[in-house]
């Protein structure tokens, strides 16, 4: 009998065809030992040639790859989908907009094996070229928000830095102990509620590992819009559970940070539009969280502090 599976890596992914091969190919040229490693891929209703991109990615592959698909359900009950199938002790976190360096899971690996108490770290954002101003305005953001992290214990959610989800390692044990992800959260935000639940049952966050990863940002104001619209409706839902870092109040009041480190990290002339930038990316958010409240999701959590 061949080593135990140490690490998952888990790619919860929806049309994503312009990436996804890419992404793939990150992880199988992982340094980490291949007989160590399994992929799982949760195909979450792609309408676009992603899955059977997936399936031609990992043709001939020398780790094990899992391949799962469902209709649309949201990141929640995609990411249980791979906490529910994970052999490993550890589940590494790919986005399909995420590259990983060869040594990623190697140096996340070692990092929880050192740091027993620590339930979830997150890896350290790196930029790559920018194509056009959206998305050098976005780089910016994840600047500004890796700049708050210090390499200490986190006391607040990783998801205000860095998703929480691509580019994080997770315990299984962790997970499974508080019950995996909220199924019920349409929308974003699985990873603030279940980071909350972690810490609830006395395990640590950790920002950043040494564990690198590239993220690409957002080119356009569509994608814009949707991603901040999906987060604000979610936040509501999250909101009603007790969080209230997910709410419009709390939202525009970190405005006031990118106005101040935006220019001072980057030395970009760009960083001037930074603010107008978050400005209406904050109240897109509010209006998916205020859309929410109107379509009642959340209502009958009936716990909003």
């Amino acid at each position: 009998m061949g080593p135990k599976v140490k690490v998952t890596v888990g790619m919860c992914i929806r049309n994503c065809e312009a990436y996804i091969k890419e992404a793939i190919a990150s992880v199988l040229e992982q340094d980490f030992p291949h007989d160590q490693i399994e992929v799982i891929v949760v195909d979450d209703g792609s309408e676009d040639k992603t899955l059977p991109l997936v399936s031609d990615s990992v043709s001939g592959a020398d780790i094990v790859v899992r391949v799962f698909h469902h209709e649309w359900k949201g990141l929640g009950p995609s990411r249980n989908v791979v906490v529910n199938n994970a052999k490993g002790k550890y589940v590494v976190w790919v986005d399909c907009d995420n590259l990983l360096p060869t040594d990623h899971v190697r140096k996340q690996v070692d990092f929880m094996e050192r740091n027993p108490r620590v339930g979830i770290a997150a890896g350290k954002f790196k930029s790559r070229p920018e194509s056009n101003l959206i998305s050098s305005l976005e780089s910016i953001e994840w600047e500004v928000n890796y700049h708050q992290g210090d390499g200490e214990t986190a006391s607040g959610p990783l998801g205000h830095f860095c998703g929480g989800g691509g580019g994080s390692i997770y315990r299984v044990s962790a997970i499974r102990q508080v019950g995996g992800f909220d199924s019920n959260i349409k929308g974003a935000g699985e990873d603030f509620d279940v980071e909350r639940k972690i810490t609830g049952v006395g395990w640590l966050l950790y920002f950043p590992t040494e564990a690198e990863f590239y993220h690409r940002c957002k080119k356009s104001l569509k994608s814009i819009w949707k991603e901040n619209y999906w987060y604000g409706y979610g936040g509501h839902y999250l909101a009603h559970k007790g969080i209230k870092k997910v709410t419009p109040v709390f939202a525009l009041m970190r405005i006031n940070l990118y106005l101040f480190l935006g220019y001072r990290l980057t030395r970009r002339k760009v960083a001037f539009l930074f603010p107008f930038q978050q400005i209406l990316k904050k109240v897109i958010w509010t209006l998916g969280f205020w859309m929410a409240h109107l379509d009642g999701y959340g209502h009958d959590q009936n716990i909003l502090r």
